[in-house]
């Protein structure tokens, strides 16, 4: 595995409740993939190889806007090493989920 990213959507819907039933599917989607992932509070990290991932953060603006957001918003961080390991999700959160 030689990069993460953590992303961030923002459907552009006003209704709480609708906000919630969007991302749900789209975490959904991001379960489906068989990748390592972890659901945070503002955003979900997932790992993987750089193209997987791009094409991930793609599908999960379609996936909002054919949940029914007429628009979306999403904020990404990736880390990428070509030719290397980067520290995993667990390495990095598991000492502080103790």
């Amino acid at each position: 595995m030689n990069s993460s990213i953590a992303i961030q959507i923002l459907p552009g819907v006003a209704e709480t409740s609708e906000v919630v039933r969007i991302v749900d599917e789209v975490i959904d989607y991001i379960k489906k993939t068989g990748l390592t992932y972890y659901v945070g509070p503002f955003e979900t990290t997932v790992e993987g190889n750089l193209d997987q991932l791009m094409d991930i953060a793609k599908q999960a603006q379609i996936i909002a806007i054919e949940a029914g957001a007429p628009s979306v918003s999403m904020y990404m961080k990736s880390v990428y090493r070509p030719s290397g390991e980067i520290l995993t999700i667990d390495e990095k959160v598991t000492k502080h989920h103790r």
